[in-house]
């Protein structure tokens, strides 16, 4: 039998690098102006399009979706090839995945800024580009199969075990997460309302991080690590406990997000549970690959990509350990919507992804140019700007985040909220934001020069496009021996294997979300629970553009603290008709769950011309264009029939007098305005924002005085 000649696809494994290259520039630009304007309103330069609640969901789509998707392109491109002795299966195919992938991220860019949002945290994209994202995800996943059975190597290396996890999971969570109603080609309403739309989301929020941000780095770095180290995987044993138990256990995780939410309880528990169980697979990973480089640390003190692949995975020991950590309720009662979230998330994304991304670039591109890395010293420059980047952010976070944490639940002496105002909170903070935006300058400042370091590598060489290979054609399947490991059997099944790793992730799904989902006694209801009115609900759309949700959660936990200051705790029962869910994960200002009737018409309306009015020393940013633009009621038909169509009891009929009754509710407000000296006109977007905001947790408050 002769070896067969082949070529390995480098030109998309560059086009993808190039990719993750130019948007992680941008994410991180975003990023950092966006922390700006959390000490700095003027940065948000008093334009629509440019607010703290519009670009907040740019940066973390760009960073997530664009930065590390195109990363994890580009490295499973390259490693799947070498990996199964084989070219891609269809450079047709390769090429639709890359400029698909791309134009993805361009809709995001425009429909963000512009408001056009589901507000699903790390899910905003509206219906249209979801269904992109599923023909993109469908054609990475026939190029990626379609070369696994091209294969000219029997087993499927550990780093594709974490490929196939990826591919099918994503599929899972990104269908199940998009289901949604259109109600015009840029705006539906999520098919989940309140706690169900809340669990729906948290599962794949989580999950998103574990499937997304997770296990295709940890393949990346089972592949990347020991070709570095030019040393064997630590164990393999421990390969195969490491993937099974963590694709398991994670699915699981995902309610920890909504502990003390009006989620049931027993969701909540299972969430902390398998949490806790997760600090065990999770460290397995961490541990197989540091101890990978056990005898090699001579080389490690000399080679600048293997300080990356160490701390990135140092990052990720940390974040894994803290993910448990913060889903014990004492810590997480503590710590949920404080900056301490933003500074766990930042110590992975940073760390984990930022660091690994930069090693494999670093190792990738020469090769593929076939010539020398341009600057080891600029790249040792990159390595420790980017580590004191991370600790110039990540430590003042943590630092805002206790004291946030600590001060809104403190008491006097007398029973009283020491700090009963939230903005006193935010204005002790302001220091330690000013050092985050420091961090995320520096960490900027490192991927700009390795932009310029692999530039310069590039040009110094040429590109091998096309890679010359061999390898022996794989033998039929009934001459080998049979081996009696069933997981060295397992290995030789891409099918068999897929499928047991779906079975294996949907176990979990299915026994967390369905109850929830399909038991309706499972979220009692409350009489005085009424659903909103076409002027409310218009509001509430504009609140969603505005991205409010970004600084303001809806949720009244049950402690004392939240109680005395916002008002009775929430119950699932109130959000029964909140298509999509609005709790938030981050609290920038004070939840609003209770805030109608808190303050007057004039009120709202000063606070949202001038926040600083109102609120010396605010951090918010004025929303003028609302006194300007006038409401669109042309959609208030198809609101009102898209929200009937979801089960919220509107009257038949109901749709052909809702902009009268729009028009009444907001010329009483208007009237209102009128005397306290504001003249303003009725059908203006402003008039919409306030109905919504008078109208948040009424109906709670008359069911407490009906009874």
């Amino acid at each position: 039998m002769q070896p067969e000649k082949f070529y390995y696809d480098n030109k998309t494994v560059r086009n993808f690098g190039i990719a993750t290259v130019v948007w992680g520039i941008i994410g991180m630009t975003v990023g950092l102006i966006a922390a700006i304007q959390l000490f700095k309103p003027g940065m948000n330069m008093g334009n629509q399009y440019t607010t703290f609640g519009r670009i907040r969901p740019l940066h973390t789509n760009a960073v997530i979706f664009a930065f590390v998707g195109n990363a994890i392109f580009m490295g499973v491109y390259y490693s799947l090839q070498r990996l199964l002795k084989a070219r891609m299966f269809s450079d047709a195919l390769s090429k639709i995945h890359f400029w698909g992938w791309q134009l993805i991220i361009v809709s995001a860019v425009i429909t963000l800024p512009l408001g056009l949002t589901t507000s699903h945290e790390y899910a905003e994209l509206e219906w249209p580009i979801d269904i992109a994202i599923t023909i993109i995800w469908v054609v990475f996943g026939i190029n990626m199969f379609g070369t696994i059975f091209k294969r000219r190597e029997r087993h499927l290396y550990v780093a594709i075990w974490f490929y196939i996890a990826t591919f099918v999971t994503i599929a899972v969570l990104h269908i199940v997460n998009s289901f949604e109603l259109p109600v015009s080609l840029f705006k539906s309403y999520m098919v989940y309302a309140g706690v169900q739309d809340a669990l729906v989301q948290w599962w794949y929020g989580h999950n998103a991080v574990a499937f997304f941000l997770t296990t295709p780095y940890l393949g990346m770095m089972y592949y990347f690590l020991p070709k570095m180290a030019n040393r064997p995987i630590y164990s393999y044993k421990l390969s195969i406990l490491h993937f099974w138990s963590l694709i398991f256990i994670y699915i699981w995780a995902g309610p920890h997000h909504l502990l003390y939410t009006p989620l049931p309880g027993w969701a909540q528990s299972l969430g902390v549970a398998f949490s806790i169980m997760l600090i065990a697979p999770s460290w397995g990973g961490m541990i197989n690959g540091l101890l990978t480089l056990r005898g090699a640390w001579d080389k490690v003190r000399e080679d600048v990509i293997l300080k990356f692949m160490v701390v990135g995975l140092t990052a990720y020991g940390m974040a894994t350990f803290e993910g448990p950590l913060l889903s014990l309720k004492q810590i997480n009662g503590i710590a949920h919507f404080s900056d301490w979230i933003v500074a766990h998330v930042h110590v992975g994304a940073l760390g984990w992804n930022g660091f690994l991304t930069f090693a494999i670039l670093y190792w990738l591109i020469p090769r593929i140019y076939k010539t020398e890395l341009y600057s080891k010293k600029m790249a040792s420059f990159h390595f420790w700007v980017g580590t004191l980047g991370i600790l110039f952010y990540a430590v003042p976070m943590y630092w805002a985040g206790f004291t946030q944490g600590l001060m809104l639940k403190e008491f006097t002496a007398e029973g009283m909220l020491k700090y009963p105002n939230f903005l006193e909170t935010t204005l002790r903070i302001i220091p330690m934001h000013v050092m985050r935006s420091i961090g995320g300058a520096l960490y900027l400042s490192g991927v700009i020069v390795m932009a310029y370091n692999l530039l310069r590598t590039a040009k110094q060489g040429s590109l091998v496009a096309n890679e010359a290979a061999q390898a022996m054609p794989l033998e039929p399947a009934h001459t080998i021996a049979k081996e009696g490991a069933w997981h060295r059997r397992l290995e030789r099944r891409p099918i068999q294997f897929m499928v047991l790793a779906l079975v294996v992730i949907l176990v979990g799904s299915v026994i967390e979300l369905m109850p929830t989902l399909t038991i309706s006694s499972n979220i009692p209801t409350i009489a005085s629970v009424k659903p909103y009115s076409p002027l409310e609900l218009q509001g509430r759309d504009l609140y969603i553009r505005e991205g409010c949700v970004n600084c303001h959660s809806q949720t009244v936990r049950p402690f004392r603290s939240e109680t005395e200051r916002y008002g009775e705790y929430s119950k699932a029962g109130e959000f029964v008709y909140d298509h999509p869910f609005l709790w938030g994960s981050k609290r920038t200002g004070p939840d609003l769950a209770r805030e109608g009737g808190k303050y007057g018409n004039a009120w709202h309306y000063n606070h949202l011309m001038d926040p600083r009015l109102m609120s010396p020393g605010s951090i918010m940013p004025e929303y003028g264009w609302l006194l300007n633009q006038t409401l669109d009621t042309t959609t208030t038909i198809a609101k009102i029939n898209a929200m009937r169509t979801l089960g919220v009891p509107y009257a038949a009929g109901y749709e052909k007098i809702a902009n009268k009754e729009l028009n009444k509710q907001a010329q009483g407000i208007a009237d209102d305005l009128a005397t306290n000296h504001i003249k303003v006109k009725s059908d203006k977007e402003i008039i919409a924002i306030i109905a919504y905001l008078q109208r948040m947790g009424i109906d709670i408050k008359a069911n407490k005085t009906a009874n």
